[in-house]
């Protein structure tokens, strides 16, 4: 199978204009997501698909690949399809978020492997193992089948159990975190890019649920490694102490 890793970066950010660039330890953020995924040894290729030029031009004077697309993008996922149609001929996309300074290379492998020409879609879940993020309405969750399949995401606690008091549900049940990182085959990228919003993506703001309630399969890949995204100034301090202090 040859894989095409696409990091999406738009310039524009309510909580946090500029991102992309924002400067991490002497290195931009989208240079340091980049130059983790070149890392992962599954992709055949990995570009930059941005909708402005400074940062188009910014992958560039690293020696990245960058590609330019629309700025009326509504998600990644479509970003994904147009930066697809302008790149070349692949079976599969991972879409690699952009905000991810520090993703390992480890789990794009691992979302890889799976992607063998029958796979729709996949994506990356963790064991929950806090109850902090497993009462966190902004971390969604996900439900597998024996197949691991998702079943569904919510940012709701799912399962809910009925019959454990709530300091009890990490000792009786599997609870799993949604890791934002996505693998599409590339003719269901095409159809799933032509699919209107659905009632359970409004209802809890979550495109992957339109794929899920137009039948397509989600092949969920349990990873170890947690996810560190940026959507704010105060969420780049952290990070860069994290990692670099």
């Amino acid at each position: 199978m040859r894989i095409l890793g696409i990091i999406p970066a738009r310039y524009a950010s309510t909580r946090f204009p500029a991102k992309a660039l924002a400067d991490i330890g002497g290195k931009s953020m989208i240079r340091r997501v980049y130059e983790q995924a070149v890392k992962a040894t599954q992709l055949d290729q990995v570009i930059v698909a941005t909708d402005d030029e400074r940062i188009l031009n910014h992958v560039k004077s690293f020696g990245g690949q960058a590609v330019m697309t629309s700025e009326n993008h509504q998600s990644g996922t479509d970003r994904c399809f147009e930066a697809l149609s302008k790149t070349g001929d692949y079976e599969y996309v991972i879409n690699i978020q952009g905000d991810e300074p520090f993703i390992s290379p480890e789990p794009i492998d691992s979302l890889a492997a799976v992607l063998d020409g029958v796979t729709e879609l996949a994506t990356l879940v963790k064991i929950i193992d806090n109850e902090d993020i497993l009462f966190n309405v902004n971390v969604p969750k996900a439900v597998l089948n024996k197949r691991n399949e998702v079943m569904y995401f919510s940012r709701q606690t799912i399962p809910y159990l009925r019959n454990a008091a709530q300091p009890e549900w990490l000792d009786s049940h599997v609870f799993y975190k949604h890791i934002g990182i996505y693998a599409y085959r590339s003719d269901v990228l095409a159809e799933i890019t032509k699919l209107p919003v659905s009632g359970l993506e409004k209802a809890e703001a979550l495109e992957q649920l339109r794929w899920l309630e137009n039948g397509y399969a989600i092949k969920a890949v349990i990873t170890s490694d947690d996810s560190h995204g940026v959507d704010t100034p105060d969420d780049l301090e952290r990070v860069t102490r994290k990692f670099l202090s």
